[in-house]
């Protein structure tokens, strides 16, 4: 049995990614078990919530994943006295279109889950508006449900007092107000958050900011305010086949967007998986069956990359005989050349056409829904494939064979088709589920 709630907000930038970590931490330090999940695509999320809580956190999708799949995930958190799902973007977000049992929106997995609420709500240039904003997002979807709020970034007493007696009005719980503290912020750049394995400070900060919360926030209520639910344990795999039995996989800080729950899928089907840095100019194992490079930040990298002669070499060398698959950043150093946001030229791998740009930046974000037209690693064609596309490249040249037939959530072509020669493959789309 475990309790369970999900932290989500109005928008984005509210601060639920400092409120999840503050609250996972601060339940940890009182000797708790708290186990995180993400709500939606993101890799960079879950990495802080596992330096919180001492435990992997995964992804729950409810447009890219069945109700079993994500009730198989959510109990990782059965031996946990408490689960802590954060959400992405406004608590009803989500794609037009529903997908495989919901539309990606942090509603769905309150709804599913049966857990409650807590908004992080911002009441910055507002006073009572912030109650009828709680209200309206309490009220606005039968089946969720309202634990309270948590104000953030208040300015001053007063203006707490005023938001306070609106929320009381409406019914709503408050259970803590946070005074503006820019010591706590957590540094971005264009994908998000810095990724947490390259802030050395991280601990510090998620420390701060658990004492910051645990002053301004009833953590006794918070916990109160959580769902207990018997959470089942599951065997629900993503994957049928994993890309192959040993998996060379490239992971460092340019490298590493990778799903835990694929790795764990591959692991659980019996595929072995060894690592290797680009960065530190290695090259994959040599007797791995199939070499897999995901995604990340390769662009801030592309001059290292591009210099890296025995990560390229030993790349060449095994693509020669064995497959080759990168997403999205690994599809972009699979091509022949990547142009960094100041407009520098970089030779890549050369293994598949695609060059990409980062001076003229184009944001490309969605669901994807993938039909396989050629194999790649682990899947043959007529597979489709559940992903996501995030990245802010230019398409200069994209010259190979079609991998996939790929069409965004309304149903739309896309022309990111992903690209297949010889025995190297990409994809811009992270793949996070076999559609079945």
């Amino acid at each position: 049995m475990s309790a369970g709630l999900v932290i989500s907000a109005p928008a984005s930038g509210v601060g639920k990614t400092t409120l999840t970590l503050a609250l996972a931490r601060a339940y940890r330090n009182r000797g708790l078990k708290v186990q995180c999940l993400k709500s939606g695509p993101d890799y960079i999320d879950p990495a802080f919530h596992a330096v919180a809580t001492g435990r992997a956190s995964v992804n729950l999708d409810s447009w890219a994943m069945a109700r079993d799949a994500i009730e198989c995930l959510a109990s990782r958190g059965a031996d946990a006295d408490l689960v802590l799902a954060e959400g992405s973007m406004g608590l009803f977000d989500g794609v037009a279109a529903r997908g495989v049992s919901g539309t990606g929106a942090t509603a769905d997995i309150a709804e599913m889950m049966g857990w409650p609420v807590l908004l992080a709500i911002d009441p910055s240039g507002q006073a009572q508006t912030a109650a009828a904003i709680a209200a309206g997002l309490r009220d606005f979807r039968t089946g969720v449900r309202l634990a309270g709020v948590v104000l953030n970034r208040v300015a001053s007493k007063r203006h707490e007092d005023l938001v306070r007696g609106a929320m009381a009005g409406a019914g709503i719980a408050v259970l803590g107000a946070l005074p503006r503290h820019a010591e706590i912020a957590l540094p971005k750049r264009h994908l998000g958050l810095v990724q947490a394995e390259e802030q050395a400070e991280i601990d510090g900060l998620i420390e701060e900011a658990a004492r910051f919360v645990a002053e301004h926030v009833d953590l006794d209520a918070v916990l109160q305010s959580a769902h207990v639910r018997s959470v089942q344990s599951s065997t629900r795999s993503f994957v049928d086949t994993p890309p192959g039995q040993r998996i060379a996989l490239a992971r460092d800080a340019a490298f590493s967007f990778v799903y835990p729950h694929m790795l764990e899928a591959w692991r659980a089907a019996g595929a072995e998986i060894t690592t290797f840095s680009p960065l530190a100019d290695e090259g994959p194992d040599a007797d791995a069956d199939v070499c897999w490079l995901p995604g990340g930040y390769p662009e801030l990298h592309a001059g290292r990359l591009a210099a890296n002669g025995r990560f390229l070499g030993g790349l060449r060398a095994f693509a020669a005989t064995k497959p080759v698959h990168g997403e999205c950043g690994g599809y972009m150093v699979l091509g022949s050349a990547l142009t960094d946001a100041d407009d520098v030229r970089h030779e890549m791998a050369g293994l598949l056409g695609l060059e990409t740009s980062y001076a003229k930046r184009r944001m490309h974000l969605g669901y994807r829904l993938a039909e396989l037209v050629a194999p790649m690693p682990g899947h043959e064609p007529g597979a489709r494939l559940r992903g996501h596309e995030f990245h802010y490249s230019t398409i200069i040249a994209q010259p190979d064979t079609p991998l996939a037939a790929v069409r965004d959530a309304t149903g739309a072509i896309v022309a990111e088709t992903g690209s297949r020669r010889g025995r190297a493959t990409g994809t811009f789309f992270h793949l996070i589920a076999e559609d079945r």
